[in-house]
């Protein structure tokens, strides 16, 4: 297994990006699609690399709320 820190941000419809709640855990995971799979309250929307080399990983309901996941590998 890896360890990971993890930046969760949580938009919602009203709040938009300015209003975003965000926290930032350590976890030991096996990969980020396991992470997020377990987790995470919403279907996988998106996953890219960032030019860092993180993983981005993006859920949603589709109506607005969305769950953004950044993966650092320490």
């Amino acid at each position: 297994m890896k360890e990971y820190e993890i930046l969760i941000v949580t938009i919602n419809p009203c709040g938009g990006e300015g209003h975003a709640k965000k926290k930032i855990i350590e976890a030991e995971c096996e990969s980020p699609e396991a992470y997020v799979r377990a987790n995470a309250p919403y279907p996988v929307m998106d996953s890219v690399k960032t030019a860092t080399g993180d993983t981005l990983m993006i859920t949603g309901d589709g109506k607005g709320s969305m769950v953004r996941y950044t993966f650092t590998e320490l």
